[in-house]
């Protein structure tokens, strides 16, 4: 890690162990502090190291090969010459089908101890969505262009789509479609069917089982409907039963229009070579070249360039396709908090797996010191923690409040999350407490000043964060006072209707 008076620079990890492919990624990333403000925003990424990719292994249907992984990713450092003590920070991410796995969150809980000091374990549809329109470089192309770009990523379990405006992501989602969803060898013998597919046969009215040869006709009708409902969903919300039944979230915003489209992910590096060399006239007719990788991908990426010619918006070609994802986890998962805040060294970090409960008050017209107000932002606290079934004294979350008037009040704040907080503050639990303005230093100092806590006092500020957010915090970056926090969605072995609520 470098430090100056504007300047952080940091080495980063990221790594993606996916539905199809696992690899990683090492980049110099560079923070620079906003001109008259207390935070740091991202302004440069160098890719450091970009190795080798192995097919994702497994042990059986349910169970990621632990060990081999393991092993590829030491050997992966190793290649780089890097230590993990010499890691900043950076992300473990598990995607698509593969987070379903038994041993998803026990694998990157390893990957994580193992990777370096601040390296954090995350998953999720949408969080993957924004990571791979980063990781692409759509959004700083859309940032350059002043447009909109929407960026599809297509992997092997599932695809990730973002609409990017000005360099801002606006709409995120994902659905079922990716190459590996089903597994078939140069033969055409099955050897992988996941649930998404076996919802496509039981709409064409196929009855495949593991083992059996399919007919290449089969597989394009199962390839075409897959992107079928890929390209309904790209165009407007799913109205078809199947892209419903394959949809992970919710519906993309369309109410901004749509200037390019770009793909990106492992499918992505399939449908730009078949572009290119039908755009040349070299028709490929060897069954080896269309299962370069044992799965449907070609099939998958010849059928969606076809449907994709009558959507009449321009198709670009992002800088960053198959490593899309992992680079954006390595460079773009991170956020920094102010250079002002108030820990207690006696806080072991990193902590992980924090909740943040947003608090919704107004400040102003609470704040003053009587009795009724305090009980008005008591109420809004005990609500607050009530909509996620956590007990006060017990549980660890963050407390966010963004709201600009609580500054001006600091004192009764801090007597306020006293009286909110009471079984806390008698016993000197850990209390975390993120503005997302200024003033976290001295909203600690007056906490300890004013209450009966002492110690176990976490105070961030700068933070922009969502209720129900998972936060990681690690330790400071040197004696800049500057904290790194990634923002995850943590979801494994979820099914579709989970994944929707």
């Amino acid at each position: 890690m470098e430090t100056g008076n504007e300047y952080l620079r940091l080495l980063s990890v990221g790594i993606d162990v996916g539905s199809s492919t696992s690899l990683l990624v090492f980049s110099r990333i560079t923070l620079k502090r906003e001109r008259n403000l207390d935070r740091f925003v991202l302004v440069d990424r160098e890719l450091l190291y970009d190795g080798n990719i192995i097919f994702t292994p497994l042990l059986d249907p349910n169970t990621i090969d632990m060990k081999t992984l393991i092993q590829f990713f030491k050997q992966e450092y190793a290649n780089a010459n890097i230590r993990p003590e010499m890691v900043d920070t950076g992300a473990v991410i598990v995607t698509g089908e593969t987070a379903k796995k038994k041993n998803a969150e026990e694998l990157v809980k390893q990957l994580s101890s193992k990777a370096g000091k601040f390296v954090s374990a995350s998953a999720g549809p949408n969080y993957e969505s924004m990571l791979a329109a980063n990781g692409s470089g759509i959004v700083e192309l859309s940032r350059n262009r002043h447009n909109t770009i929407m960026n599809v990523d297509i992997g092997g379990g599932s695809t990730k789509l973002a609409i990017v405006t000005h360099g801002h992501i606006h709409s995120t989602s994902s659905i079922n479609v990716g190459g590996r969803l089903l597994g078939i060898d140069k033969n055409f013998k099955i050897w992988r069917i996941n649930e998404p597919t076996e919802i496509v046969m039981t709409e064409l009215r196929m009855n495949y089982q593991l083992g059996d040869i399919i007919s290449e006709a089969d597989v394009i009708a199962i390839a075409h409907k897959f992107a079928t409902a890929l390209v309904e969903v790209m165009q407007r919300p799913a109205a078809s039963i199947l892209a419903k039944k394959l949809m992970m979230t919710d519906d993309l915003d369309f109410s901004i229009p749509i200037n390019a489209i770009s793909f990106s992910g492992g499918v992505a590096e399939l449908m730009y070579q078949r572009k290119k060399a039908l755009e040349q006239g070299l028709e490929t007719e060897k069954i080896d070249s269309k299962i370069p990788f044992d799965d449907i991908g070609w099939y998958l990426a010849d059928e969606i360039l076809q449907l994709i010619c009558n959507v009449k918006i321009p198709i670009i070609e992002p800088a960053n396709k198959i490593r899309a994802t992992v680079i954006g986890a390595g460079a773009f998962s991170l956020s920094i908090s102010g250079s002002t805040c108030y820990y207690d060294r006696s806080i072991s970090l990193p902590l992980n797996n924090v909740l943040v409960v947003s608090v919704n008050t107004n400040f102003r017209e609470i704040s003053g010191g009587d009795a009724v107000k305090m009980r008005k932002f008591k109420d809004a606290v005990s609500l607050a923690l009530s909509n996620y079934n956590l007990v006060e004294g017990i549980d660890t979350f963050a407390l966010f409040f963004n709201d600009i008037y609580l500054r001006a009040k600091l004192e009764f704040f801090a007597k306020a999350l006293e009286t909110s907080l009471p079984n806390s503050f008698s016993q000197n639990k850990l209390v975390i407490i993120i503005l997302g303005v200024d003033g976290a230093k001295m909203l600690g100092i007056t906490i300890k000043r004013e209450t009966s806590l002492k110690k176990n006092l976490f105070c961030l500020d700068e933070l922009l964060l969502e209720d129900g957010d998972w936060i990681d915090i690690g330790a400071p970056f040197g004696e800049r006072g500057a904290f790194p926090v990634i923002v995850k969605s943590l979801v494994f072995n979820k099914n579709n209707e989970e994944a929707r609520q």
